[in-house]
């Protein structure tokens, strides 16, 4: 059940946590936590990007 879990809800926890990460590091830090942030925040971004735009295959 766990590898079924992880399996589905692995990347949207993944990227909720990466979401958090990039909000709290822009908050309250400055210098390199900017670029942290940015790193962060752009990662959902360009996985959303990614999905939406990747080919579709058709089915036989």
């Amino acid at each position: 059940m766990s590898g079924r879990f992880v399996a589905l809800w692995g990347m949207p926890i993944l990227l909720g946590i990466l979401t958090l990460v990039g909000l709290v590091s822009a908050l309250l830090g400055d210098g390199i936590w900017d670029i942290v942030s940015a790193f962060a925040l752009g990662a959902p971004v360009l996985a959303g990007a990614w999905h939406g735009l990747r080919r579709r295959r058709s089915r036989p």
